[in-house]
């Protein structure tokens, strides 16, 4: 290497933790390429929603002709695995493995699910398809397996990735965590983002064929990836399955979870926000569309907006909470402005803006940047002694309940609101679209209210438990 190149190896190296954020994540223990390659659950996580909501989704029902109402009940389906995420992290916590492990055999079985439920899909497909032989069977063959898939490839999103944040917690100091986490979601919007151009292009043209190739890629993709991601990442601990268990039953377990650190408050917060920040998610672009006369091209790109104003909100936390400022008040920050965004989405109808439209969609998007590393860094550090599992657990059955609700409650109140004559007469040619907005403004308003009491910097800030018995963390 010559001495140019070397000059600008140092350069990098020392810029990089200044201006790259989620940099700070590594220590000399958990150094950078090893927490990239933990993060590749999260790339895993991003593929498979991608295939869900987004590619299936659309195939479903415009090439495949299901009904509308059929693939929304596929979708969801995932969702009813949302709230066993508390359950899935207590095991984690107390299992007790011969080989010395906790966290990875669930990250294995977890894995295993969503590869299942990505090889049982392709097989439904061709049923719902009426593809060769398969045309021979009836149609709800296809829709049961396929609903099945759903089911398999949602549980194993639930696992692998209430598990992974479990794991990285237990490998991380403290300080590094807000970093950690803006890490992990980052890797999610990258997988989101790239698997979603790489099956644009795979699915050119459109065939029946192309799409099995594509889902039987994708799960052998995602099974590589969660392989390569879990490989020597938890330390063994020597005879683990020896020792007596003195650990609590799950309902004890979460009944002392709730009792501590006002956290049912801090849950009730977490449901209400994100419930807020999700009602929007198939409104926004229909919204442009109809009301703003946007081209599909624009109305497209307002999801790379939406990235966009997240991926700043996740940069801007983990610089920040990495300096000990207090997640709670970086989480109210994001309802305020992901209020203004909502207001500025509401103001883009009357003035027919639709650069303010823009705009507000980017606010939106930092403010759920904002509030969703706040409150997950605040759950990491309020996390009680070996119940890091059973805490983010818990955060990601609200998290994830309250986002499936909240996509599927906005549709149903706009369509409704749109049917009334009273309501139209009242707000305009875009009452639905005002009435979600209007309620998204309420729902955050009302979780700004229930967390302002939570808000100490001495206790949110600084971590109140230990790590797991048997791993050395230097502090």
């Amino acid at each position: 290497m010559n001495r140019i190149s070397q000059k600008a190896m140092r350069l990098w190296v020392e810029a990089g933790p200044r201006f790259l954020p989620f940099a700070d994540a590594a220590s000399p223990e958990l150094p950078l390429p090893r927490l990239l390659r933990l993060s590749l659950v999260q790339v895993s996580v991003g593929i498979s929603l991608v295939l869900l909501v987004g590619t299936l989704n659309r195939v479903m029902i415009a090439e495949l002709g299901l009904a509308a109402s059929i693939v929304a009940s596929m979708i969801a389906l995932p969702v009813l695995f949302a709230p066993f995420r508390a359950l899935i992290g207590y095991r984690s916590d107390t299992y007790r493995c011969v080989l010395g492990w906790r966290r990875v055999p669930f990250l294995f079985h977890g894995a295993m699910l969503q590869f299942g439920g990505l090889a049982i899909m392709p097989f439904a497909l061709l049923v719902l398809a009426g593809e060769g032989q398969a045309a021979r069977a009836p149609a709800w063959i296809g829709q049961v397996s396929a609903a099945i898939a759903f089911l398999l490839v949602g549980g194993g999103l639930h696992t692998t990735q209430t598990v992974e944040l479990a794991l990285a917690t237990d490998l991380c100091r403290p300080e590094q965590r807000p970093n950690m986490v803006g890490l992990m979601y980052a890797m999610l919007l990258v997988g989101m983002i790239g698997s979603a151009l790489v099956f644009g292009l795979a699915l050119e043209p459109f065939s029946p064929g192309r799409l099995i190739q594509v889902i039987q890629g994708s799960a052998v993709v995602t099974l590589a990836l969660n392989g390569i991601a879990l490989w020597k990442q938890e330390p063994r601990r020597r005879g683990l399955d020896a020792q007596p268990s003195d650990d609590p039953g799950f309902a004890e377990a979460i009944a002392l979870y709730l009792s501590a650190n006002r956290a049912v408050a801090r849950l009730v917060a977490i449901g209400l926000g994100t419930m807020a920040f999700g009602m929007q998610d198939v409104l926004l672009e229909p919204y442009g569309g109809e009301v703003l006369g946007m081209t599909v091209s624009e109305t497209t790109r307002l999801t790379a907006s939406l990235a966009g104003g997240s991926l700043a909100g996740f940069a801007l936390a983990s610089r920040v909470l990495s300096r000990g400022a207090d997640p709670f008040r970086m989480a109210l920050g994001g309802g305020i402005a992901g209020v203004a965004g909502f207001a500025a989405v509401l103001a883009a109808a009357p003035l027919g803006s639709a650069a303010l439209f823009v705009v507000g969609v980017l606010a939106v998007g930092f403010g759920g940047g904002l509030f969703g590393l706040g409150t997950l860094t605040a759950t990491m550090n309020l996390a009680p002694k070996d119940q890091v599992g059973l805490a983010l657990g818990a955060w990601g059955a609200v998290q994830a309940t309250a986002a499936g609700v909240g996509v599927a409650l906005g549709a149903p109140i706009r369509d409704l609101a749109q049917a009334s004559q009273n309501l139209v007469a009242a707000l305009g040619p875009a009452a639905g679209y005002t009435l979600v907005f209007a309620l998204e403004i309420a729902l955050l308003l009302a979780a700004l209210a229930t967390m302002l009491p939570l808000l100490s910097r001495a206790g949110a800030a600084a971590p109140a438990h230990g790590y797991p018995r048997n791993i050395s963390v230097s502090r």
